[in-house]
């Protein structure tokens, strides 16, 4: 029978020295270029590349785009520059429906406060009415009782008068 296994032993494993060799070496060439694309040559090449680039293959994107203008036009569908000006167009009236929006908020806002007035000043108008009339209602009484006494001296001064009248006679 066999020995029994530790838990530390290992097993061997024929491929671990390629594995450590692959991993020195993707480290070796990583740090490699790091070095070279931190560099100016690096980025003046590159950005040397894009211009040629995109200088040779304007001809051929204007070309491109000239044959799906008129492949839209001959299936009857919009340009992206259609497209653009229409976003642009509902993003101008999306804008003057807020403004618009914003607007009738505020005249809400103006009503609400100017019916709110109106009924203070409503409550206030038949509160001052209903005083008003009160007070009309005494000075009318007063008047009523200035106008008996009145009555009552011209009814004396003519009694008197004619009692002088009656004398004299």
């Amino acid at each position: 029978m066999g020995e029994p296994k530790s838990e530390n032993t290992k097993v061997f494993d024929p491929f671990e020295p390629f594995r450590e060799m692959r991993d020195a070496y993707l480290d070796a060439m990583a740090k490699t270029m790091i070095e070279s694309v931190n560099t100016e040559e690096y980025a003046q090449a590159t950005g040397t590349m894009l211009d040629t680039y995109l200088t040779v293959s304007a001809p051929f994107r204007e070309a491109l785009e000239k044959s799906m203008v008129q492949a839209l036009q001959h299936l009857s569908l919009p340009s992206r520059q259609e497209l653009a000006a229409l976003a642009g167009r509902f993003t101008n009236f999306e804008m003057r429906l807020d403004d618009l929006d914003a607007k009738f908020t505020g005249i809400e806002t103006l009503e609400k406060s100017v019916d709110q007035t109106l009924q203070t000043l409503s409550s206030k108008s038949r509160q001052e009415a209903v005083g008003l009339a009160k007070r009309i209602d005494g000075l009318e009484k007063l008047l009523d009782g200035l106008n008996h006494k009145l009555d009552l001296i011209a009814m004396s001064f003519a009694e008197s008068k004619k009692t002088k009248s009656e004398a004299a006679t």
